[in-house]
């Protein structure tokens, strides 16, 4: 027995601020002409990636890599203080992709430090969402991952204690690490729901019905994609199979030994064309249907920044 049946997920793939910053990108090419600097990878998807940079994007690290007067634009991640002003200073002209739900987390973390706050942000060591939140204060942020980082907090006061979390974690994600804050610290603030991206929940709630009607879960997305690999890891908590790959070449014909049902999903940051040519391949191994689930419709979007309207 082979593949007879491919369930897509709904919703799935690009949300409303991976398409906001691509097309921040895509924009600035098309208005200034190549090359387009951006700080980062605008979103963690190696096909998006490699498609800005054939139209001229160049992708840096550092902003020493950035010569005067270019044209700069910070990714969907967001960028700490430090870099925003070493960006002002440099002269740089710059558009800002940070998705705006992100962008809400830094202003929040902003005012409450003003009111003497301390925070505690649950969120992954090293990710660029995480470190550009850490470095909207140069001081009183704690950064746990884990039951284990909550044990060894200690905080300078805890009257005022706020949290804030990585947007691309999901209510699940962070509920364990929540609980034991709450009992640990009585007065803590906690964080407000519409902080946590809607993306995000839509595709791992799709994933949570989903994976109890498929046999295998395959979830388009790139290593680096932090939701990508929540939505993988949730498929194999509910007992499905699960593999995330970056595009079709990555499909192993052993995982669909004796699987039938193959559910199909993508994180935030892989593009509709990737899932399609998944399909393409999965049909050439013999899945006979698709369907889509019945999911949300998701209509969120977002302003570009001023300065990237194209006149017609």
């Amino acid at each position: 027995m082979g593949i007879e049946s491919i369930l897509l997920a709904e919703p799935r793939g690009f949300c409303a601020g991976v398409d906001r910053a691509i097309e921040i990108v895509e924009r600035a090419l098309a208005k200034f002409g190549s090359p387009i600097y951006v700080r980062h990878e605008i979103v963690h998807n190696t096909f998006v990636v490699e498609s800005l940079k054939a139209k001229g994007a160049v992708f840096v690290e550092d902003l020493s890599e950035v010569p005067s007067g270019a044209t700069l634009i910070f990714s969907a991640h967001g960028v700490s203080r430090a870099v925003q002003l070493e960006a002002q200073a440099r002269g740089f002209s710059i558009f800002d992709a940070t998705c705006p739900l992100v962008t809400k987390v830094h202003v929040e973390v902003a005012k409450l430090h003003k009111e003497g706050y301390e925070f505690i942000m649950i969120g992954h060591k090293g990710h660029p969402e995480v470190e550009g939140t850490l470095g909207q204060i140069d001081h009183g942020i704690h950064l746990v991952e884990d039951l284990g980082d909550v044990e060894r907090l200690n905080p300078a006061q805890t009257e005022r204690l706020a949290v804030v979390t990585q947007t691309t974690l999901s209510l699940d994600d962070t509920a364990d690490i929540l609980e034991v804050l709450k009992k640990k610290f009585p007065h803590l603030r906690q964080p407000k729901q519409q902080d946590i991206c809607y993306a995000t929940q839509n595709r791992q709630d799709a994933i949570k019905v989903m994976s109890s009607q498929v046999d295998v879960v395959i979830v388009v997305g790139s290593p680096a994609s932090s939701n990508s690999n929540r939505l993988r890891e949730l498929a194999h908590r509910m007992g499905a199979d699960s593999y995330m790959i970056d595009s079709a070449n990555e499909l192993q014909a052993h995982w669909f030994d004796g699987k039938a049902r193959v559910g199909l999903t993508a994180g935030a940051s892989a593009p509709e064309v990737l899932v399609q040519e998944v399909i393409a391949r999965l049909r050439e191994m013999g899945a006979l249907s698709v369907r889509k689930m019945n999911g949300l419709q998701e209509n969120t979007t977002y302003p570009l920044p001023k300065g990237l309207k194209i006149k017609s």
